[in-house]
């Protein structure tokens, strides 16, 4: 590539060079599209071809696909990995294998060597340090990937894989060495053997079977070696029994005297080995060392099974080259059954063959998986392999997707032809659900006295189906009834129905169909809901009191529990609508009332309006009796003889009164610091007017600014008021009225006074007679250079507030009292200099003397 500095000057050959680019990438992904496609649909299980290029199954490989051709960096890795995971081909390491013998090797014979059924060519998955890889290599790699993910999902879907290989599982097929020795067990060297002669004659002549198969016993005996091997346990046994015999008599009855001496022989502690090969389709094929007791379903285990082609349905038991058994493994898979399920022996070898037909069962049935047949076996027998259809199933007919010579068809198998459908490899039997509807339910609701569902079988007509509900209800509106109709299109549609006629049997019944909706409506749907209010003066108002027909307002009351002790028994109120009123005529009645006087037993004294009928809507108002007050109070604390609450006897008592109610005052109380807190409660409605009203102020006003205390709705506020007035001239207009929850406080008689704000030294200094406001002042240094005193006030001990006033140059402060408080403002602005005060001067005189000069010469000029 040329040096960036001239990348002005590139030459033609580079632009061709993009473009050609450009095309080969579209060309790529083109080829991407289409390997991805045939990984997904390939039906078949995909195998690495030999050299010939095709699988073992006769299916072709797609063109390319091959080990010969793989890219140099996928082969380079795939010889390098240390082999598959458990349950794949190629697995090595398993206890006893003899072959092969490196990791390595195996896994470049899978390449070569498609007997194993497996999909043995692996994608790279990483190749961060191979270098860059073509766009070929790429394709090939994503495609492998994609084959890979296939067959690893085809495995796990096919019907006893994971029995074979769950790690979880490997204990249970390991065979028990704990067992009583088998009668039928077959004797090689090796073997321990415990041989003990009890009865007359007693002796123990345990000992190792011999490499050359025979067991030895002592030569007073006389008896030598016996030759045990290939023999079962009885056989042994009796072989064993016939030698000792010609020097323990007693070991069978004869002319000497019947048995008295008895022979056991059972294998000792230690269990021998021997090797069993695996062979054919099977997923870790090879030799294996394995106990003598093991059967062949321990060795099956060992070995993982069947592979992707081994049959589950045929697996050989070959000894002394001759077939001894076949299993099916489907037997003890489904049925629990280990049938021809014999002990192993040495040099046996176990053969799984290929696999014959694989059908997949989908959809609503108990086991979902790729199964096994047999040939000759139906489609009935797969459903019994799946565990038969779930209970959502649409069991009627089932669908076969079937490869054909050329293509794929589908086949609609009915339930009468479950029994005698041939299944062929490769075939896909989808099992679909039931309906999402009910072929025989009507539904019946309303005004009957059993609604529901019911069966269309048993209530084929209208009025069927309504004895079937227990009948009518006392408010059925059978003048019109709905029947609601789904027909076979799905379109519903509306029947009006008069049942009157049909129960009076002047119109024939109406037969029902599947799905039908049968609404009887009830007359109280037909009406609006009336209902009575009763407010005011009783103990449970309510204001939608249902109507029932013939209420007396008697009942009404009653129902609220009758009336209060405020209430008004004489004007008791019933307001009815007027459902005529001339809409022409502008005074119109809309409204009638009636008044009634109603004892305390809500009896109404009336002849005339004794039983009062009460109508729809109606509403009772009992008002408050203007004559009754609950009692209040008012309280009074502080220098008084008998502090407390006292009742406000009169609508006019005063604070005067309350204090004689007290007894009046003590020689120590402070008059002038007398205080009334009173509770104010105000509304929601009151709270928001005050609201307003001060928002409206504070807008309007432009050269000031409006600050106000939050309005809270219940809230103590002191009045002004002054007691030693009232005292004078008790009942003037200084005297107040009483109201509910006053407090009038009278404090002791106070001797100091508290100075606060812009002094030298704030301080609460003695009252003195005869002080002014200056003399206080004094007593805390004076006022500051920042202190506004003609903004000074004081407020006194009652919470009344008096300010300074201004008499011409001079300032006239207020009086001190006995506990008031003195507070002197704060100056905003900082206070002129003298030199600034002196400058501000000489300016404004420089300017009024200009001013005069500029007049002087205009005079001068007219």
């Amino acid at each position: 590539m040329q040096n960036p500095r001239n990348f002005h000057v590139l030459p033609p050959k580079f632009f061709l060079f993009v473009v050609a680019s450009a095309q080969r990438r579209f060309s790529v992904c083109m080829a991407v599209l289409f390997v991805s496609a045939i990984g997904f649909v390939a039906q078949a299980q995909i195998m690495v071809p030999s050299s010939s290029g095709a699988s073992p199954s006769g299916n072709a490989m797609p063109q390319g696909m091959n080990a010969n051709n793989l890219p140099a960096n996928i082969q380079q890795q795939i010889k390098g990995q240390t082999g598959p995971a458990k349950g794949q081909a190629g697995q090595t390491g398993v206890q006893g294998r003899t072959s092969p013998t490196s990791q390595s090797r195996a896994t470049r014979a899978q390449l070569t060597n498609p007997k194993n059924g497996q999909l043995t060519a692996v994608a790279a998955t990483d190749t961060a340090d191979q270098g860059p890889q073509t766009d070929e290599e790429i394709i090939k790699a994503g495609a492998l990937r994609a084959q890979r993910r296939e067959l690893e999902d085809k495995r796990q879907r096919t019907f006893g894989y994971l029995l074979f290989n769950d790690p979880a599982m490997e204990k249970t097929f390991e065979p028990n060495l704990n067992i009583a020795t088998p009668r039928n067990y077959v004797v090689g060297p090796g073997d321990q053997l415990t041989i003990q002669m009890f009865g007359f004659s007693e002796a123990d002549f345990s000992q190792t079977v011999s490499p050359d198969g025979n067991v030895y016993f002592a030569q007073a005996t006389g008896v030598g070696p016996v030759f045990v091997s290939g023999l079962t346990i009885e056989q042994m046994k009796a072989r064993i029994v016939g030698r000792l015999s010609k020097r323990f008599v007693g070991l069978r009855a004869s002319t000497y005297g019947p048995q008295n001496t008895y022979l056991e022989i059972s294998l000792g502690g230690t269990i021998r080995s021997i090797r069993v090969s695996v062979t054919g389709d099977a997923v870790r094929p090879g030799t294996y060392t394995l106990s003598s007791l093991s059967t062949v379903m321990n060795a099956i285990y060992q070995a993982g099974g069947p592979n992707d082609i081994g049959s589950y349905r045929k697996v050989q038991l070959i000894r002394n080259n001759k077939v001894a058994a076949t299993l099916d493994l489907y037997d003890y898979l489904i049925n629990g059954i280990q049938r021809n399920d014999l002990r192993l022996q040495d040099n046996d070898n176990i053969r799984f063959t290929t696999f014959l037909e694989k059908i997949e069962i989908t959809g609503t049935v108990k086991r979902a998986n790729i199964f096994e047949m047999l040939p000759g076996e139906t489609l009935d027998r797969l459903l019994f392999y799946a565990g038969d259809f779930a209970a959502q199933a649409y069991k009627n007919r089932l669908k076969v997707t079937r490869l054909t010579d050329r293509e794929v068809k589908v086949i609609d198998v009915t339930t009468p032809e479950f029994k005698t459908f041939l299944m062929q490899d490769g075939d896909v039997v989808t099992v679909e659900r039931l309906l999402d509807r009910f072929e025989n339910q009507i539904t019946i609701e309303g005004a009957v006295y059993r609604p529901g569902q019911y069966s269309l079988d048993n209530n084929q007509t209208l009025k069927k189906l309504i004895s079937t509900a227990e009948g009518l209800k006392g408010d059925a509106f059978i003048g019109r009834i709905t029947i609601v109709r789904t027909r076979e299109d799905l379109a519903i549609e509306n029947l009006s129905i008069n049942l009157a006629n049909i129960m009076a049997g002047t119109e024939p019944d109406i037969p029902l169909q599947r799905e039908d909706q049968v609404i009887v409506p009830s007359r109280f749907d037909q009406v609006q809901l009336a209902n009575i209010s009763v407010q005011g003066e009783v103990n449970s108002p309510d204001t939608e009191m249902p109507y029932m027909a013939h209420m007396t307002l008697n009942d009404a009351l009653l129902r609220t529990g009758g009336l209060k002790e405020s209430a008004a028994a004489s004007m008791v109120e019933v307001i009815r609508r007027k459902k005529d009123a001339d809409p022409r005529s502008p005074s119109a009645q809309i409204a009638e009332t009636f008044r009634f006087n109603v004892n305390r037993d809500l009896s109404i004294n009336s002849d005339a309006n004794k039983d009062f009928i009460l109508e729809p809507f109606d509403q009772i108002i009992v008002r408050r009796s203007p004559n009754y007050a609950v009692q209040t109070y008012a309280f009074v604390s502080g220098e008084v003889i008998i502090p407390g609450s006292y009742p406000i006897r009169t609508k006019d008592q005063k604070i005067s009164d309350l204090i004689n109610q007290a007894g009046g005052l003590t020689p120590q109380a402070y008059v002038e610091g007398a205080t009334l807190v009173r509770p104010v409660k105000l509304s929601a409605d009151e709270i928001q007017r005050k609201q307003k009203a001060i928002e409206e102020v504070a807008n309007n006003s432009t050269k000031s600014v409006v600050e106000t205390d939050v309005i809270r709705p219940n809230v103590a506020e002191p009045i002004g008021i002054n007691l030693k007035r009232i005292l004078a001239k008790p009942g003037s207009s200084e005297d107040i009225l009483l109201q509910e929850g006053d407090t009038l406080r009278i404090p002791k008689l106070l001797e100091t006074v508290r100075i606060q704000g812009e002094v030298q030294l704030a301080n609460t200094v003695k009252y003195r007679a005869g002080q002014t406001f200056q003399d206080y002042i004094s007593q805390t240094g004076g006022f500051t250079s920042k202190s506004q005193r003609k903004r000074a006030f004081v407020i006194y001990a009652n919470g009344s507030v008096d300010r300074t006033r201004k008499f011409m140059f001079f300032n006239v402060y207020p009086r001190v009292e006995p506990g008031s408080e003195i507070v002197i403002p704060r100056r905003a602005a900082t206070p002129l200099t003298a030199q600034q005060i002196l400058t501000s001067t000489v300016g404004v005189a420089g300017s009024l003397l200009t001013l005069v000069t500029t007049l002087i010469l205009i005079s001068r000029v007219k």
